[in-house]
């Protein structure tokens, strides 16, 4: 870290290098937190967890037995301390989902309102303050996930996904389903909205396809994306694209919204370049999916290179994104994970699964071992020498 402190004094870096090489050393230093947990108040396993964009405070979680848990997660200062919860939707509330809930998501620009979706085919979106549906998506179907755009500015679509095989778009301003996507033959499981247009959508499935859609479109779907980068003579046409040999069940783009990066149960990570719809052809190696409805991953922001971190059996995988390099597994829990989540502010990793708890991970703070500088090691010494290296000859 002293080569980037002395690069920044000198101005060969950019501050951001520096905020840069900070964020991917904590990234790639995560452990178990030590002295920190999550009140236990889920009696089974919980399916989903979100933390609120506005403040980064407030944990989301929600259960198989229909529950709904808002945590705050700002730590006091002292020694073993449970982040509380703040409060709790519970089966004594009229207002509780009957069944599992299996998404939940804070409102991007506002805390005082979430939404939830469950196997009781409803979508809620929830007024915090009083603990009551402000609104009710009613569907015929189970729902499978659901996505509300983070960047979004011109609509209020949540996206549905449902046992049918359309994409069903709900608005938050009508209060009704405006309109559906058509184009995959089976249950959707995965829908994701882009973090860098508000109006692209990707979809995974059962049929083993990936689609792009824009919403604005009349044929909103853009592409299907080819696990074989459609090559000839290996069944590249349109009817016949799939990104996996197994159900999509997980979606995650990166922060900058370039790339989408899939999960299937052929036990394959696939990295998607959003602009060409290409599969970057990274290998990951086998990372099993053991789960049959959506999987839960996330993707790192900040660091240089950005995670994935993907639940797989009762651990977490990590992998570098772009090069598909095993970095780490992160062991704690004692049975499947379902689900994790990423605190962009302080570097920080939350875990749930069917053995009730919610785990934090946290950086090791007193770690020698720097992974940025150690990459940049060669191009930062170089670069700070030249900058301060006598350049006087002898014949001057």
């Amino acid at each position: 870290m002293l080569s980037f402190l002395s690069a920044r004094e000198n101005g060969t870096h950019r501050p951001s290098a520096l905020s840069r090489a900070e964020a991917t050393r904590r990234i790639f230093s995560l452990e178990l937190s030590k002295d920190r947990d999550v009140q236990r108040i889920h009696d089974s396993g919980v399916n989903t967890l979100d933390i609120d964009p506005v403040e980064g405070r407030y944990l989301l979680s929600g259960g198989t037995e229909g529950v709904i848990v808002i945590c705050d997660l700002e730590c006091r200062p002292q020694e073993n301390y449970t982040c509380p919860s703040v409060c709790t939707i519970g089966r004594s509330s009229r207002h509780v989902h009957k069944y599992s809930v299996d998404t939940v998501q804070w409102y991007s620009h506002d805390t005082g309102l979430f939404t939830s979706s469950s196997m009781d085919k409803t979508l809620k979106v929830w007024d915090t303050n009083a603990l009551k549906p402000a609104d009710v998506f009613r569907f015929e179907t189970i729902v499978y996930d659901h996505n509300m755009s983070s960047v979004a500015t011109k609509h209020c679509l949540i996206a549905v996904g449902t046992i049918h095989s359309q994409v069903v778009l709900c608005d938050l301003k009508s209060g009704s389903s405006t309109h559906v996507l058509r184009g995959h033959k089976a249950s959707v499981l995965s829908v994701k909205w882009s973090p860098r247009d508000e109006f692209l959508l990707a979809s995974g499935s059962r049929d083993s396809k990936i689609m792009l859609w824009d919403v604005r479109r009349a044929k909103s779907c853009l592409s299907i994306l080819d696990q074989h980068n459609g090559e000839k003579g290996k069944g590249s046409t349109e009817a016949v694209n799939t990104a996996h040999n197994g159900h999509v069940n997980g979606l995650s783009f990166t922060s900058d919204g370039l790339y989408l990066v899939s999960f299937g149960t052929d036990d394959r990570l696939r990295l998607w370049d959003t602009m060409s719809g290409k599969n970057t052809l990274v290998n990951y190696g086998k990372v099993d999916n053991v789960s049959r409805k959506g999987s839960k991953f996330t993707v790192s922001y900040g660091g240089s290179p950005d995670v994935a971190f993907v639940p797989m059996g009762s651990n977490i995988a990590v992998f570098d994104i772009y090069t598909g390099e095993y970095v780490a597994t992160l062991i704690g829990h004692y049975n499947n994970v379902n689900c994790c989540t990423f605190h962009p502010l302080y570097q920080e990793l939350y875990s749930a699964g069917n053995d009730s708890n919610i785990l934090i991970w946290e950086p090791e703070l007193g770690q020698k071992t720097d992974v940025a500088e150690k990459k940049d090691n060669k191009q930062s010494s170089s670069t700070v020498g030249n900058a301060v290296q006598d350049t006087w000859s002898d014949e001057d």
